[in-house]
C-alpha cells in the first residue's frame, strides 16, 4: 500500500508539473506575440499541444495557432489548424468565422459560404457573417442573395455602416451609380476619416468615368492613410485613363510587390506599355 501511495503521489506530481509546463508554453506564446515573434509563438503552442494532446482547451490553442500561421502567410497550415479546432468544438462561432474568412482569402468561395451558412444557423443575426456572405454572393454576381443579407443586417441595426456600405457596393455592381454615389457620400459625411470609404467612392468614380474626382479621393487616402495594394492598382488604372502610362506601370509594380495577383498585374502592364 505504501508503494501504491508513493506511485500515486509521483503521478500527481508529474501531472501537476505537466500542467504547469503546458501553462508556461501558452504564456510564452503570448509573450512572443507581444514581441511580434510569430515563429516562436507558433512553436510554443505546438509544444503545449504535444505535451497535452488531450487537453480540453486545445481547441483554443489550435485556433490561435491557425491565426499565427495565417499572419505568417502559411495559409494551408492555418486551414489545418482551424479545421482541427473545429473538430473539437464544431459550434464555435469564432473558429467558424476565422476559417470562413481564410477560405474567402484563398478564393474558396463555396467553402467560405458553407462556413458562413453554418455560423448563421448558430447565430442568424451575426452582422459580420451576413456582410461577408453578402460579399461572397457579389463575387458570384448573385445580387438578390447579397441584397437579402444586407437587408438582414439593417433589420438588426439600421445604422450599420457595413450594411450601408454593402448596399453602395451592390448598387455600383448593378450599374446604379447615382444611388451608389448617394450612399458613399452619406457615409463619408458621417465618417470623414474612414479612408476605405474614399477608396470605394474612388472606384465608383472611375467606373463612372469621373477620373478627376477618383484621383482626388485616391490622393486623400495616400496623404492621410497607408494605401493598400488595391489602391495602387486603382490609381494605376486612373492614370492609364489619363494616358500616364509610365506612372501607371510604377503603381502596378508596387501593387505586385505588396502581394497583388501577378496574373492581373501582367494584364495591366500590357496596357501600360
Amino acid at each position: 500500500m505504501k508503494i501504491l501511495a508513493i506511485l500515486a503521489a509521483l503521478f500527481l506530481s508529474a501531472a501537476a508539473g505537466r500542467a504547469q509546463t503546458y501553462a508556461r508554453f501558452v504564456e510564452k506564446s503570448f509573450d512572443f506575440l507581444d514581441k511580434n515573434d510569430l515563429l516562436s509563438a507558433e512553436e510554443s503552442l505546438r509544444a503545449a499541444l504535444r505535451l497535452e494532446p488531450g487537453n480540453p482547451h486545445n481547441y483554443a490553442l489550435l485556433m490561435n495557432l491557425g491565426t499565427i500561421q495565417r499572419r505568417q502567410g502559411k495559409r494551408e497550415e492555418a486551414l489545418l489548424s482551424y479545421t482541427a479546432a473545429l473538430s473539437r468544438h464544431p459550434d464555435n462561432e469564432v473558429i467558424l468565422e476565422n476559417r470562413a474568412s481564410l477560405y474567402a482569402e484563398m478564393g474558396e468561395i463555396e467553402k467560405a459560404t458553407s462556413d458562413y451558412n453554418a455560423l448563421l444557423l448558430l447565430n442568424p443575426h451575426h452582422q459580420e457573417a451576413l456582410y461577408c456572405r453578402a460579399m461572397l454572393h457579389l463575387r458570384r454576381k448573385d445580387y438578390l442573395s447579397a441584397e437579402r443579407d444586407l437587408d438582414a443586417i439593417l433589420a438588426v441595426n439600421e445604422r450599420s455602416v457595413k450594411g450601408r456600405l454593402g448596399h453602395a457596393i451592390l448598387e455600383k455592381l448593378r450599374g446604379n451609380y447615382a444611388e451608389s454615389e448617394r450612399i458613399f457620400n452619406y457615409l463619408i459625411d458621417e465618417m470623414p476619416r474612414a479612408w476605405s470609404l474614399y477608396e470605394g467612392r474612388a472606384d465608383l468614380y472611375f467606373m463612372m468615368g469621373k477620373n478627376a474626382r477618383a484621383m482626388a479621393d485616391i490622393n486623400r487616402v495616400f496623404a492621410e492613410s497607408t494605401p493598400t495594394a488595391d489602391l495602387y492598382v486603382l490609381r494605376g488604372k486612373v492614370k492609364l485613363a489619363q494616358y500616364e502610362k509610365a506612372s501607371a506601370a510604377l503603381d502596378f509594380k508596387k501593387a505586385e510587390a505588396m502581394g497583388y495577383d501577378p496574373a492581373v498585374i501582367d494584364e495591366l502592364m500590357k496596357m501600360a506599355l
